[in-house]
């Protein structure tokens, strides 16, 4: 996910009708939300873009669900400012509800359907409303110390997280981080038919990161590992899609315990160490899979560097993330660390430290959403 350049709220006046109309603008927010999953998932907006302004009764066919709930969807989202209604004369507007005809604007198109662009946020939208579906077992767990498990939140959180991912792991990871760590970088592009590279990729989820680092360096191994089976039996359809399932494979095993013959070249964990009961085994395996001088590269949140009240837009949106889904994840096993979606450099260093690295260096490479670390042995 991208985003601009995060702001942080103006602090508090500390008066009830701040905070009243903070809460009225965030209701409205929440019926966004939803109004946009039901256009997602019903295939209203595709709908719309491929075929022009559209009523009610014609986007009702199409999608094959009832007028009366696409009327009120489409009126919904004309006073919310997502589609226009499509009228030649002023009067057009208050017409006749099945005849009013509503367009989606092209860029708005972009940032709800194009699932390579970096404005595409629509999974966005269907992993906050998969984490909503929830609160009522994340009170409970509140309320006990215990958790709510990944699977708990269902496939609609499980491809919303791949497809948050999936244009900057296929497309960033391999064609821009990756180079810009020469030493790693060079022993990827040395790889050949007889002379096999081989990377671990750990939590690997619906597995566009092994794809991606697939795709950027033709000869090189990759193993996907990851503890959530149905995201692994999707994970290879996918690389059997993208013409990989040579030089990939995606293991269903728990990534503490991982344990696949000679060393790998590279060990990497694209934004799971923080979900993880127990990171330091975690870490400590990868250790042990580069024993040989391979490296260790963990790829996390960007959340600040020590805790700030008010916060930007971006912590607060991992902090919501946290309370909703990543904390109750990581406790819903016992013992667990309990470590959140906000996972700070120092927390990060400690579990490195314990896990046997001499040191981490974040790495000068820039990212609104991630930062990339390199644990040293």
């Amino acid at each position: 996910m991208t985003s601009d350049t995060p702001t942080h709220p103006a602090a508090p006046d500390g008066s009830a009708d701040e905070l009243a109309g903070r809460i009225f603008d965030s209701c409205l927010a929440l019926f966004d939300i939803a109004a946009i999953y039901l256009g997602s998932e019903l295939g209203y907006y595709q709908a719309l873009a491929d075929n022009g302004p559209t009523t009610s009764t014609e986007l009702a066919d199409r999608s094959q669900t009832a007028e009366r709930y696409a009327r009120e969807w489409l009126e919904q989202q004309a006073v919310t400012g997502i589609l226009q209604v499509a009228h030649s004369t002023d009067s057009d507007a208050a017409g006749a509800a099945d005849t009013r005809r509503y367009a989606l604007a092209p860029g708005y198109a972009e940032a709800l359907l194009n699932r390579d662009g970096p404005a595409y946020a629509t999974p966005a939208v269907i992993q906050t409303a998969a984490a909503i579906f929830q609160l009522p077992a994340v009170v409970d767990a509140f309320r006990s110390g215990g958790g709510v498990p990944w699977d708990a939140y269902g496939a609609p959180m499980r491809d919303s997280q791949g497809e948050i991912n999936r244009a900057t792991f296929l497309n960033d990871l391999g064609q821009d981080w990756l180079p810009k760590i020469p030493d790693i970088d060079q022993r990827l592009r040395g790889a050949t038919e007889t002379q096999s590279v081989r990377v671990a990729d750990i939590g690997c989820g619906l597995g566009w990161s092994s794809i991606g680092i697939a795709l950027a360096y033709p000869n090189v191994y990759v193993d996907g590992f990851d503890l959530d089976e149905p995201a692994i039996a999707q994970a290879t359809r996918l690389a059997r899609e993208y013409a990989v399932d040579d030089r990939v494979t995606f293991h269903h095993a728990d990534a503490g315990r991982v344990d696949h013959g000679r060393p790998y070249d590279l060990a990497i964990a694209l934004e799971c160490i923080h979900d993880l009961p127990d990171p330091v085994a975690v870490l400590r395996t990868m250790r042990q899979l580069t024993a040989g001088g391979g490296a260790v590269l963990i790829i996390d949140e960007r959340t600040a560097e020590t805790f700030q009240a008010p916060g930007d837009d971006m912590e607060r949106f991992f902090y919501g993330f946290s309370l909703t889904t990543c904390l109750p994840d990581g406790l819903s096993t016992q013992p667990s660390v309990g470590t959140g979606t906000v996972m700070r450099p120092d927390t990060l260093r400690a579990y490195a430290l314990d896990a046997g690295f001499s040191s981490i260096t974040v790495l000068d490479i820039e990212h609104d959403q991630f930062r990339i670390y390199r644990l040293n042995t």
